[in-house]
C-alpha cells in the first residue's frame, strides 16, 4: 500500500485576501537586500494575475558602510543611510509600491506595545544571530490568533533564512496550525514547526558572530559573493509556489554552493 504523500496547503486567505498580504521582512543585509527586490517581483507578478499583491514592512536598524558595497544591494550614493530606508525608496520608486521602512530593531516586544507595528500574515527574517531567532520565535508564538478570521495582520507563516560561507538554509513553518481541507490523495500536515523547535540544540551551539566587517575582502571571507542572493531566489520561490499552487510538499530546504547541491526538507 503506497503511503500518501504529506502536503501542507496554503490558508486560503493568501490565496485570495481581501487586503493585501502583509509581510514583515527582518534584515536587510546580504539575504535581506536580496529578498526585498525578490519580493517586489512577486508583488508585480501577483497584481498582475488579479492578487492583492503584497505590503512590506522592512525592519533594520544598521546603517549602508564601504563594507556592504557590492556584496550587499547598496551602492556608493547610499552610503551613511539606514539599510532599510535605501532600500525601501528604491524598490517603492521602482516598482511604485507603498512599502515602509523601520529603522529599529525588530524585537518581541515591538509586537505587544502596539496592536499593528509589526504584526503581518508572514514573517521572513534574514538575521545573523540564534539569539534573535530565539527573539522572533517567542514573539510569534505569543501572539493571539483568536482574532477574526479575515483580520490583514494574522499570523500564518514564518520563513527563515540563515547562511554561513558557503552553505545555508530556509525553513518555512507555520504560526500555530493552518487549517487544512479534507483529501483523499494527500496526507495533509496543519502545523510546521519552526527552526528554533526542531533545530533548537543546533542553534543553541552555534558561536554568533555578527561583528561588522570592515572591507569588502573581509565581509567574503565570512559569506561568499553569491550565497545570500541564491538563497533568496530559491526562498522566494518557494514562498511563490504556495501562492500560485496552494500547496507544498517542500518546507524548506539545504544550500550547500560550494558544490552546487540543494537538499529539500520535506513536509512531514
Amino acid at each position: 500500500m503506497n503511503t500518501p504523500t504529506a502536503i501542507h496547503f496554503t490558508d486560503n486567505y493568501l490565496i485570495n485576501p481581501t487586503n493585501p498580504v502583509t509581510v514583515t521582512l527582518i534584515g536587510a543585509g546580504g539575504t535581506g537586500s536580496q529578498l526585498l527586490t525578490a519580493l517586489a517581483r512577486m508583488n508585480h507578478a501577483l497584481v498582475a494575475l488579479g492578487h492583492a499583491g503584497l505590503q512590506v514592512s522592512l525592519y533594520d536598524d544598521d546603517m549602508v558602510t564601504e563594507a556592504n558595497l557590492g556584496r550587499q544591494l547598496f551602492a556608493d550614493a547610499e552610503l551613511g543611510q539606514y539599510k532599510a530606508v535605501a532600500l525601501i525608496n528604491r524598490s517603492n520608486r521602482f516598482f511604485g509600491t507603498n512599502w515602509k521602512a523601520v529603522t529599529k530593531r525588530f524585537t518581541k516586544d515591538m509586537l505587544h506595545r502596539s496592536p499593528v507595528n509589526g504584526k503581518a500574515n508572514i514573517y521572513i527574517s534574514c538575521v545573523d544571530t540564534a539569539a534573535a531567532r530565539f527573539d522572533i520565535a517567542e514573539a510569534l508564538q505569543m501572539i493571539d490568533r483568536n482574532t477574526s478570521r479575515y483580520e490583514h495582520n494574522k499570523a500564518f507563516y514564518w520563513m527563515d533564512f540563515g547562511n554561513n560561507r558557503h552553505t545555508g538554509q530556509v525553513i518555512l513553518s507555520t504560526v500555530g496550525e493552518v487549517k487544512q481541507p479534507a483529501s483523499k490523495r494527500y496526507r495533509t500536515v496543519s502545523f510546521l514547526p519552526m527552526v528554533t523547535e526542531e533545530f533548537k540544540d543546533l542553534l543553541q551551539g552555534e558561536a554568533d558572530n555578527n561583528e561588522p566587517s570592515c572591507s569588502l575582502a573581509e565581509a567574503l571571507q565570512k559569506q561568499d559573493l553569491f550565497i545570500n542572493s541564491t538563497l533568496a531566489s530559491m526562498g522566494t520561490s518557494l514562498l511563490w509556489n504556495l501562492f500560485r499552487e496552494g500547496m507544498t510538499e517542500n518546507r524548506g530546504f539545504f544550500l550547500n554552493l560550494k558544490d552546487f547541491r540543494a537538499q529539500p526538507l520535506k513536509v512531514a
